[in-house]
Parts: C-alpha cells; structure tokens; sequence
C-alpha cells in the first residue's frame, strides 16, 4: 500500500502531530500491543489504560523537572473552561484578579473572571491591535490581587512572552500556554497554576492538561460543583469520570517523541531555527511583511505576515496551497497569513514556504 499523502499542515489547532506518533497510535488502534482490545475499547480504570495515564505524568514530571507539590491533572473543556474555572476557586468575593491584555484569548479569560470578581488590566496592547507585548516598566498590578493571569503566547497576533511576569505580593500566576506549552524549558516554580489545551503541541484536542501547586487548594474561595473543583481532579488522579482516553493516550506518545528528540533544550533549539529562518526572510522581503516587529515579542509558534494588500494575500494563499502549504490563511479578525510552527512541524516544511514565497514574490 502506497504511503498516505502528507501535506505540510501550518494549522493553528489542531495542528501537525509527529508522524512517528499517528503511526504508533494507527498500529493500537485494533488491539493495544497484545491485550486483544484496542486502545479507545480499554476502561480508565483498567490496568492497561491506568498504566498509560501514569506514564504521561512521569514523562510530564520529568520532562519539565514538575515537583511532587504540584499536581499534574488531565481534563476537558480546553482553555475557555479554565478561563472559568480558575476564577470560580480563587477569586474571592470582593477580590481583585489582575490580567495582561496581550490578546483575544486572555480578553475572553478576563470576562470570565468578572462573573465571580472584579479584574484589573495590568498592561494592555489592544491600542495597537495587539501588535506586541508590553514591556515590564508598562505593568502597573492592584494593590492585592488573588492572582495575576497572563497568556504566554497569542495565536492570532503572532506574539510571545519572552520572560513570566512576577507577580507581587501572596499573589500566584497563572498562566494559559495552549499554544507554546512544551515548545521551550518551564520553571514551573514560578507558576501557581498553569493550563493548556493539548491540540497544538501535546496532542489531539479534547485534553487539558493543568499543572498547579497543591497548595492552593486551600485558597479555594466558595463552593464549586464537583466536576469544576480542581480538589477532585487532584483527589482521584484524573480518573473521577470517564477522562478523554485516547488523547491522553496519544499525548503520552507525543510526550515520548519529545524526550526521543533530546528534551525541551533540544525542542526550544529547534523551534527557535524554524522561527529565525522564516523571520529572516520576512525581514528582507520587499513584498511580505512580518505582523510584529523586531523587539516586540515576536513568537516562535505563529509566525504572522502580510503583503498589505487582501487580493495578493488571497493570490498568494492559493499559490502555496497547490504546492501542499495548507492552513496558511490568518486569523478572520486580522487577515493575512499565519504560519503556526509547532513543535511537530518539520523545518523541511519552513524551507519549501520560503522557497514559495521567493517564487511568488518574483513573479509579482
């Protein structure tokens, strides 16, 4: 049987997973190694699944050094759950959450976070359309936040945390990393409470995964139902219900293809010449300009571009797609083009957009 056609998936999420892992989880489909029953057929609380879920927190431990006093927990509802259920334990009545403004996604988080408090912008970008992150010295944090919120990579603008924020006072951070989580080293110790959706860098989407220090449990500020109160995820090791079996099944392979590839030193190396490549280009083309400038936070995951006219972008958008460079299209909010360079995407795939782009470009 001839191999499967495989474009080059620039897709912000779901996105690219290593070839080597659809494989593995296509051969445990039937039967999961010699159990007879496939891999989406075993119970959660079977031994065969039980064992899959307990490696993926190993590898998650000891790939991101995570402490015994934080809590690895796998859940669903993707980050916009958490932008909720963070807030519904933690911000008291009466209580303040601070919030970095960086984005589309940490605006959602913050309105969520105002059924149950009142939220301070701590700094914001949207007066440039989110074009870059603010520096340190434009941070201006309330006098006792319950905890301060940032996103540490935004999908949509094409901008990144190069460094955490740090909080003032008891307050903890917190921080959704959907779209950069694992694509560099983490000192998790600088974190309260961390969480991402698997669908970019991890996994298939339907996990999330949140790493929090334990200690907080005891900050919890009301009573919550069962499924939105982290105590029971902590409590029964993410196996209350019935928990997303075969993503985090998958998660696990993609969690062992990271430590094949030598660690998150050897991912952030690469992800980092993927970027650099790309920007280069960017940075010299007369026809293609790069959304976020040098010095503003330009992310490594999703590198944002325009030609400043929506006809040549659309023109060019086509071009590359009969040549197998899929999901390059923008944001609808933004426009133009976004290459999302994940973990799994192959720096073969960066090279032929280039060589594309310099076609396209001459031929204008």
């Amino acid at each position: 049987m001839p191999a499967p056609l495989r474009h080059y998936n620039f897709s912000a999420g779901p996105a690219v997973l290593p070839e080597s892992v659809l494989e593995e989880a296509g051969r445990n489909l039937m039967s999961l190694g010699e159990t007879g029953v496939g891999v989406m057929e075993h119970s959660h609380r079977g031994k065969p699944f039980v064992a899959i879920i307990e490696r993926a927190e190993a590898l998650i431990r000891k790939i991101a050094n995570i402490p015994d006093e934080y809590a690895v927990l796998f859940l669903q509802g993707g980050a916009s759950l958490q932008f909720a259920m963070l807030p519904m334990n933690f911000l008291p009545d009466g209580g303040t959450a601070d919030y970095l403004m960086t984005g589309s996604w940490s605006k959602k988080a913050a309105k969520e976070a105002k059924l149950y408090g009142a939220t301070h912008t701590a700094c914001s970008s949207e007066e440039t359309n989110f074009d870059r992150i603010p520096k340190p010295e434009e941070t201006t944090y309330s006098d006792d936040p319950a905890y301060v919120h940032f996103t540490s990579n935004n999908t949509i603008f094409g901008t990144q945390f190069q460094t955490e924020p740090t909080p003032p006072g008891d307050a903890f951070l917190a921080c959704d990393a959907s779209s950069d989580i694992f694509s560099r080293p983490l000192d998790i110790r600088k974190y309260g409470l961390l969480y991402a959706g698997a669908q970019k860098n991890l996994g298939p989407s339907g996990v999330t995964l949140v790493v929090m220090r334990q200690d907080l449990l005891e900050r919890k500020c009301r009573e919550v139902p069962t499924m939105l109160d982290y105590k029971t995820y902590v409590e029964g090791r993410s196996l209350y219900n019935t928990p997303p079996t075969f993503g985090i099944y998958v998660l696990m392979l993609v969690l062992e293809w990271i430590e094949a590839q030598g660690g998150l030193p050897a991912i952030y190396a690469r992800n980092q010449l993927k970027a650099t490549r790309l920007y280069e280009y960017l940075d010299e083309s007369s026809l293609f300009k790069p959304a976020v400038a040098k010095g503003n936070g330009r992310s490594l995951m999703n590198v944002c571009f325009v030609t400043g006219d929506d006809a040549t972008d659309a023109a060019f958008l086509e071009f590359v797609d009969q040549r197998g460079l899929k999901t390059l299209k923008g944001h609808r909010s933004v426009g133009g083009m976004r290459a999302s360079l994940y973990n799994a995407f192959p720096p073969a795939g960066v090279d032929k957009l280039i060589a594309s782009m310099k076609e396209f470009e001459a031929s204008r």
